[in-house]
């Protein structure tokens, strides 16, 4: 009896002790940060890493003789361009929607280029084209056939190459970009923007 009465409490006890643990490793503090702080947590690719390399190679590619050249072809146009695919053959998992998005704001706010929507979002922009012949005024009527084609399309892949020892980690990445002549094939300018980061592992202390 006196056994059974040790083995109740001890039980208690070890179950008590658990929900403390556990009710402390719950505890979560979530703090909020102005958005255009640079922040590195695993080092691996992120937010930073998408705006900084979209910048650095929409302003290569608009820097470039292929620009004046088509300026002085068709009469001071801006270029129509298109974000093509970006092929991430890096070992981690990259948006490469979201770094699609930093290249075509970038193409935007530098002024020298218009940016023509992608395939999937101009399905949706010809379904409500096509609903606007049947249900809009003749005032508001968006006309069938008006579109700006791309002059040009731009196409990329991220590479990465890692590397580690005694508790450090070297991140390699390299990003790739061309522009084409969607008419001709041409390439008209290749581009690269590579990173590389040292991630070091924090030592244990007892």
């Amino acid at each position: 009896m006196i056994r059974s009465f040790r083995w109740a409490g001890i039980s208690t006890l070890v179950l008590a002790l658990t929900v403390v643990s556990l009710t402390g490793c719950g505890k979560r503090q979530v703090t909020r940060i102005d958005p255009s702080t640079q922040v590195d947590l695993s080092g691996m690719w992120n937010d930073t890493d998408s705006q900084m390399t979209a910048k650095a190679l929409v302003a290569d590619c608009l820097d470039k003789a292929w620009l004046g050249k088509f300026g002085v072809d068709f009469k001071g146009r801006k270029p129509s361009i298109i974000a093509g695919s970006i092929k991430n053959k890096s070992l981690e998992h990259i948006p490469t929607s979201a770094f699609l998005l930093e290249i075509e704001k970038a193409l935007m706010n530098s002024g020298l280029a218009s940016v023509v929507a992608a395939k999937d979002e101009r399905g949706e922009v010809r379904n409500e084209r096509m609903d606007q012949q049947v249900n809009a005024s003749p005032e508001t009527l968006k006309k069938m056939g008006q579109e700006m084609g791309a002059d040009f399309m731009l196409l990329g892949e991220v590479n990465q190459i890692n590397d580690s020892a005694s508790g450090k980690d070297l991140k390699y990445y390299q990003v790739n970009l061309s522009l084409v002549n969607v008419e001709t094939n041409e390439k008209v300018w290749m581009g690269e923007q590579k990173i590389k980061k040292m991630v070091q592992q924090g030592k244990f202390k007892p």
